[in-house]
């Protein structure tokens, strides 16, 4: 028999996953922000840095005491986090990264077609002799063996160098040591992630059963596809023969919509909701996600969950844009209640707010926008601006 869940529960389940049920501002500490990421199971990174970059913010918007020289460590001295592709560039625990060599085998054939298409026959001249002088000379960046007559024309016309360079990166045998100015640090893998991390083999069955099992606990329910998407290390099918080859470990829940429509069947781990631990009402403030913020990722879920209709609008022709560039959401309690377009001007030192838009129903009271006013002056602070500054028109 299926278990009916209703839309609040539903989303209260799935803020408890992913780390916005709890205080905001309770100690994190580098060992707890460690915690924080392998529950969430990665986070992503991204380049834009209208306020922050999606990473910085995704973690500040789940603890207001983190540190980015915290990330930096576990990243490039403790070698306790690794980057590597989910559905994009992410951040994820080095404990992870034997499963992780089973998409490292299974990319490889795809990119080599790939990317021939992109670069032409002969795309690979570089590769070993770009491997041997990371092997040689050590951590390594694109600029540094750059060839000098190549006529860049962006990531479809790498130079030689950095085609190998990512490739070896997408397949495993190099990985980010570290960052300047954004920019990647190569290094081979066995010297930048700890041996214990590095060494360990899993097999094929052990891989496809962690990506399912981990993606199910860090969603607290989902559809086969859900579970597929969430890591985007197996593919549907394969979800879905895991799922028929456990069944007898799920139950099927039906997960009520936020329109009110017909309920969504999903799976969940047997003695749902008793195997969910305790849950906890997510705090009242207003918090501004990352457009890139997982909990928002999969944007078919966000909408049926929270009735709320997302999309980055960064490659929209301005002129084609409902919103705005980089529009970020706006979370209260356990409802998306809103949206908001605005920019750091580190050189004025402030945190633009260009325009501001509530969802159909909210009502923009005093309270609300008290709570709103602090949560921005709180971001103005990480960001490392002075002041908040609302710009003519706003409210629209």
């Amino acid at each position: 028999m299926s278990i009916l869940v209703s839309n609040r529960d539903a989303r209260l389940i799935f803020l408890n996953r992913q780390g916005l049920a709890a205080a905001p501002n309770r100690a994190l500490g580098k060992q707890g922000l460690l915690a924080l990421i392998q529950d969430l199971g990665f986070v992503q990174v991204d380049s834009i840095q209208t306020i922050e970059r999606a990473h910085h913010q995704i973690l500040f918007s789940r603890n207001q005491t983190y540190r980015r020289e915290d990330l930096s460590e576990l990243l490039e001295k403790d070698g306790a986090l690794f980057e590597h592709w989910t559905h994009d560039a992410s951040i994820i625990p080095s404990a992870f990264f034997a499963y992780w060599k089973h998409r490292f085998v299974r990319r490889e054939l795809v990119l080599r077609e790939r990317w021939r298409k992109w670069h032409g026959e002969g795309f690979d001249a570089a590769f070993e002799e770009t491997l041997q002088r990371i092997t040689d000379n050590g951590p390594t960046m694109s600029r540094d063996i750059k060839v000098a007559d190549h006529k860049s024309g962006g990531w479809w016309n790498w130079h030689p160098n950095k085609t190998a360079l990512e490739f070896y990166w997408h397949t495993g045998k190099l990985a980010i040591a570290g960052r300047r100015n954004f920019q990647k640090v190569y290094d081979l893998a066995e010297r930048v992630l700890p041996a214990h991390h590095y060494a360990p083999e899993v097999s094929e069955a052990a891989f496809i059963d962690w990506c399912c099992r981990a993606a199910l606990t860090r969603l607290g329910f989902a559809t086969h596809g859900e579970i597929a998407a969430f890591f985007a290390l197996v593919s549907p099918e394969e979800a879905k023969d895991w799922v028929v080859a456990h069944r007898d470990e799920l139950c099927e829940v039906l997960i009520a919509p936020a329109d009110g429509g017909k309920p969504r069947p999903s799976y969940a781990f047997l003695g749902f909701p008793d195997t969910l631990g305790t849950l906890v009402d997510p705090p009242a403030r207003i918090r501004v996600l990352s457009p890139f913020d997982p909990l928002i990722r999969d944007r078919n879920r966000t909408e049926r969950l929270f009735g709320f209709f997302y999309r980055i609008e960064v490659f929209v022709p301005e002129a084609k844009r409902e919103y705005g560039y980089y529009v970020f959401p706006l979370l209260e309690a356990d409802r998306l209640v809103g949206r908001i377009d605005m920019k750091a001007d580190r050189k004025a030192g402030t945190l633009d707010v260009k325009r501001l838009w509530w969802e159909p129903g909210v009502k923009p009271s005093t309270g609300r926008l008290d709570r709103l006013a602090a949560e921005l002056a709180r971001l103005a602070k990480f960001t490392g601006v002075e002041s908040v500054r609302f710009l003519d028109g706003w409210q629209g």
